[in-house]
């Protein structure tokens, strides 16, 4: 697979509405998306020479996004800001390049401002994911 562009991970969020549509959460710098899975094991008295042994297809799986960059007021920033103070789980579309699409619900974690006195002011948001994620392959 051929280098990515960092600029090409999005994070979207869904505006609510029916028919559903994202938007890109303006003033992103970085982020960071990670796909987490917990085993469950299956070891016992008659696992080979000892070594564990884990269930297939059991245990928990969940996604962690982090997004760091400018906050620049958008329409994309007020539905944010509007989650997490109404404690809502939204759905979220997460765009990895090479890799593909992933959407589902998340739970806003964490959503912080911060700046200096002679710089821009920049946010930070941490996403939980909060039910089943669906995935769509890049083509």
């Amino acid at each position: 697979m051929a280098g990515q562009k960092g600029r090409d991970f999005l994070i979207r969020i869904s505006d609510g509405a029916e028919p559903e549509s994202f938007n890109t959460i303006a003033g992103v710098r970085t982020s960071t998306f990670e796909l987490n899975q917990k085993g469950v094991d299956a070891t016992s008295m008659e696992s080979p020479d000892g070594w564990r042994e884990l269930l297939a297809g059991a245990g928990l799986r969940w996604v962690r996004v982090r997004g760091r960059g400018l906050f620049k007021d958008a329409a994309s920033d007020e539905r944010m800001r509007a989650v997490f103070m109404g404690g809502e789980l939204c759905r979220f579309r997460l765009t990895v390049p090479g890799l593909g699409e992933l959407t589902g619900p998340f739970q806003i974690s964490q959503l912080g401002w911060g700046g200096t006195h002679d710089g821009e002011a920049t946010f930070s948001i941490d996403l939980q994911s909060a039910g089943a994620i669906s995935f769509e392959a890049a083509s």
